[in-house]
């Protein structure tokens, strides 16, 4: 049996075809989670989702929050504490960055003043002490 070198193609291009979902989606992905009042505090999130084939160590993301009054706060959102117990994210883990109130100064305000947010730094590090290889891409 003689086989067409079109079907061929199709029949090899299939298997091709359903990595590139996989390879397109080799990053970090960062996204607004949800803000909560602590004793009148907004204290933000961010979820990330490790999209990447790199276990993900600790992940920190600041943002700044531009407030109606026109003042603005850093807050440093991490995966967590930098000097205890490792949370790694392993490739297609999803985790929470949270702000640690307990080592950061809380923002002082209600979430409802916070107007603007915007990200000034992120840093990556895997297991190995080296920044992720892979982008971080953040919605905040």
């Amino acid at each position: 049996m003689r086989l067409d070198k079109a079907f061929l193609l199709v029949v090899f291009s299939i298997p091709a075809l359903a990595v590139l979902p996989a390879i397109a989606a080799s990053d970090i992905a960062v996204s607004r989670g949800g803000d909560s009042n602590v004793y009148g505090n907004c204290v933000p999130s961010l979820v990330v989702e490790n999209r990447s084939g790199e276990t993900i160590d600790y992940l920190q993301v600041d943002v700044v929050l531009a407030l109606r009054d026109g003042r603005q706060r850093t807050v440093e959102l991490k995966s967590a504490y930098r000097e205890g117990a490792p949370f790694p994210i392993v490739p297609g883990a999803s985790a929470t960055l949270r702000q640690h109130l307990d080592t950061s100064r809380a923002l002082g305000v209600p979430c409802g003043e916070v107007a603007e947010r915007r990200v000034s730094r992120t840093i990556c590090e895997t297991p190995h002490g080296t920044a992720c290889a892979s982008s971080v891409r953040v919605q905040p």
